[in-house]
């Protein structure tokens, strides 16, 4: 067996969701009703904070802090953390906030996210099924909550930010997981390295 090559494992880069993509999808959500307001306010979150598809689908009221605009998140392994969103999210949660206090029977639900009808939870496999759904219906491929992860992180290391506050912001606790979520960053930035080099050639 010491003699026996290991098999190599095909390395494949980690899909983003451009910010085209995510702007055809809040386009998507324009709209005075509750559900457009909730699913703003979702993807906004998602967009600006890259946690998990439970982290935000898992959301009480009260881990949600207007005044600081951030978030607490239950991360894995029982590991709390806060997270500060920006303008336009806290704009987007006034907004929600709002339409949900209208909603009968909602201030007897402890959670955030409410489905369309009734005064239920939405909870996470409900917002993945809509999800999917907005992306079908505006034609985005592969929509899903992770996307957003990868993205925050891909857009983290083009702009050189510390891997050590990437992993406090992620809830990451292995130095592993920047460095394979910094694989397409790193591609990407070798791309235009390459064609600034060529355009060079050409001068």
């Amino acid at each position: 067996m010491d003699r026996v090559r290991q098999p190599k494992t095909p390395k494949k880069l980690i899909p983003v969701i451009r910010d085209e993509d995510t702007k055809r999808l809040l386009d998507g959500c324009r709209g005075r009703s509750f559900v457009n307001l909730r699913d703003e306010a979702l993807i906004r979150l998602y967009y600006s904070t890259g946690a998990r598809l439970s982290e935000v689908g898992n959301l009480m009221l009260d881990d949600v802090d207007m005044n600081t605009e951030s978030v607490r998140f239950h991360g894995k392994g029982s590991r709390d953390r806060r997270v500060r969103f920006g303008p336009e999210t806290a704009r987007a949660f006034s907004r929600y906030l709002r339409a949900r206090a209208k909603r009968r029977g909602a201030d007897q639900v402890p959670n955030l996210w409410l489905a369309e009808r009734g005064a239920r939870p939405l909870l996470p496999n409900g917002i993945k099924v809509r999800l999917k759904r907005l992306g079908l219906a505006v034609g985005v491929d592969g929509v899903h909550a992770h996307r957003w992860r990868h993205n925050f992180a891909h857009e983290w290391h083009r702009a050189g930010g510390d891997t050590g506050d990437l992993m406090l912001l992620l809830g990451w606790t292995s130095e592993d997981m920047p460095r394979y979520y910094g694989a397409s960053a790193a591609a990407e930035r070798a791309q235009e390295s390459q064609t600034r080099i060529r355009i060079g050639e050409r001068v």
